[in-house]
């Protein structure tokens, strides 16, 4: 059973920054597309950013592809989000998400993705 992890989340003030972690287990992720996902409260939850499985080719939503980068270390089984000069409206729960297609393509909606994690708390303070 795939199993994805968040860690990193935590309080932040503006302008500051925190790397997201996301474990996989129950299979190698390496094969498999990732992504970040949001839902800041009372909003719908939000794409923000996919790289492939290979780890070529990334997408980073227009709203904060300046600040924001997605890698994966498939060593490790794991996918990072750099977020960098931190705004309040950054503040969400970010999930990570998979696929259960091998070497399918990512996208940008939910449905795209098979699996997700329980989601890491980001606050960012003013």
């Amino acid at each position: 059973q795939v199993q994805l992890v968040e860690s990193g989340g935590g309080l932040v003030q503006v302008g500051g920054s925190l790397r997201l972690s996301c474990q996989a287990s129950g299979r190698p992720s390496s094969s498999y597309p990732m992504a970040w996902f949001r839902q800041a409260p009372g909003e719908e939850r939000e794409f923000v950013a996919a790289i492939s499985w290979s780890g070529d080719n990334t997408y980073v939503a227009v709203s904060v592809r300046d600040r924001f980068t997605i890698s994966r270390d498939n060593a490790k089984d794991t996918v990072y989000l750099q977020m960098n000069s931190l705004k309040a409206e950054d503040t969400a729960i970010y999930y990570c998400a998979t696929r259960s297609v091998s070497r399918s393509g990512y996208g940008t909606r939910e449905g795209t993705y098979d699996y997700w994690g329980q989601g890491t708390q980001v606050t960012v303070s003013s």
